[in-house]
């Protein structure tokens, strides 16, 4: 009898991967990485750039196009402290593009760091953002088993809450990467074909990815659809419990637009009704697919 899937023992699974093994910095040049292949029973490794000559052609690459936003805000308090706030994801309005549009007020659901420093008051933060004085306010509502509400008021009607991530935000890099986020990875930590904002880490497999690649895949006749989904914080989650069935999940917003659903029919056979492979990119694509 087949074990329950629930019942997998998280133990079985342990592996040792030291620190000093994991890229603190990608290579130069994005599709230099390494790549292992699988093939008719045998693995070998090759650089990610050969990736068109592995692919079957007229096949149909499907890419997410989730766009990672700079959603830590670091506040110092007059005693100090240091307080984090974490955007996990927008409460009030709870759309994501019209939550970056709002002006003056807008609401999201929050992690907060230090947050024992944080125990009434509001926040505040000066910076310049569009030649204007702009004064960030974060106030601090219930806190619940996960996240916590936190309202953000600022002094200019005309700057958009995207305005405001642009310029107090940073960029949340991956914790087991233990370093600073410096002014390279506003590039390195998004996909060259990021549009959607909304993610709070990058689709990893997608990184690889050049202009160049992509020409080189188009040039065997293997064409790109597109879907969206944003990656929460719950992917650094760790998983504490015993069982895998006890593990909670976290939710995360995603969207396929009418086009892309269209597009990916009509390519699952081809006109002499052969069937046209289809490649997702990433554990996200495959979760949405």
């Amino acid at each position: 009898m087949r074990e329950n899937p629930k019942h997998i023992k998280i133990s079985e699974y342990n592996y040792s991967l030291p620190d000093e093994q994991i890229a603190k910095f990608p290579v130069t040049g994005r599709d230099r990485s390494k790549l292992l292949v699988y093939r008719q029973g045998e693995i070998i490794e090759d650089r990610f750039t050969s990736l068109p000559l592995y692919l079957p052609q007229a096949s149909l690459l499907i890419v997410n196009n989730t766009k990672v936003i700079q959603a830590r805000f670091l506040f110092k308090k007059d005693t100090g402290a240091l307080i984090e706030i974490f955007c996990l994801e927008p409460a009030d309005p709870a759309d994501y593009v019209l939550n970056f549009q709002q002006t003056a007020h807008t609401a999201w659901l929050c992690m907060i760091g230090n947050l024992k420093k944080w125990k009434e008051g509001d926040l505040h933060k000066e910076m310049d953002v569009k030649n204007k004085k702009v004064v960030l306010t974060a106030t601090r509502n219930k806190v619940a088993a996960s996240s916590c509400r936190i309202d953000f008021f600022w002094n200019h009607p005309e700057i958009t809450f995207a305005d405001i991530l642009e310029v107090f935000g940073e960029l949340p890099l991956p914790p087991y990467l233990n370093r600073k986020t410096q002014a390279c990875d506003k590039e390195t930590y998004q996909t060259v074909y990021s549009k959607v904002k909304g993610s709070v880490a990058a689709p990893t497999a997608g990184l690889h990815f050049t202009p160049h690649l992509l020409d080189a895949l188009k040039d065997r006749n293997i064409d790109r659809a597109e879907l969206t989904l944003h990656v929460g914080a719950g992917t650094f989650q760790p998983v504490k419990s015993k069982e895998i069935g006890a593990h909670e999940m976290h939710a995360e917003h995603f969207s396929v637009s009418h086009t892309t659903l269209q597009y990916s029919v009509k390519h699952l056979w081809e006109e002499s009704l052969t069937w046209v492979r289809r490649v997702a990119i990433g554990v996200q694509t495959v979760l949405l697919l």
